[in-house]
């Protein structure tokens, strides 16, 4: 039989695997989120904002304007761009008409990898 000191010693080094197995699963839930795509596809105007923001974690955000007709109102499609070559892309292209590739990734944890789900990929511009 164990003595009742040994037992009340061992809590620590249960505490301690817990903490390790809810820091593995975040971290494989954080990997799925990022690896897996919800969707994918293409949006085309022009970028009205561009920039690289955050306090701890920076990331490239940006706001594309896509109009259907002239003189209808804008609507507003927010990316991140995780990628500093396509973000250097992006930024030769401002002013232009472009065509953005992307991804969507639902339920992302942490906003280090970008505030908003759409990742932009790659873009190219459309004459």
């Amino acid at each position: 039989m164990i003595p009742p000191k040994a037992k009340t010693r061992r809590w620590p080094l249960y505490l301690a695997g817990l903490l390790v197995l809810l820091m593995a699963l975040f971290a494989l839930y954080t990997w799925l989120t990022l690896t897996w795509s919800y969707s994918e596809g293409e949006r085309a105007g022009y970028v009205q904002k561009f920039s690289k923001k955050g306090w701890i974690c920076k990331t490239w955000e940006g706001e594309l304007a896509m109009v259907a007709m002239p003189g209808s109102l804008a609507e507003k499609f927010p990316f991140s761009v995780r990628d500093a070559a396509v973000a250097a892309k992006l930024e030769k292209t401002m002013g232009k008409r472009v065509a953005l590739i992307y991804e969507q990734h639902v339920g992302v944890p942490t906003s280090c990898f970008g505030e908003t789900e759409h990742f932009v990929l790659d873009v190219r511009s459309v004459e």
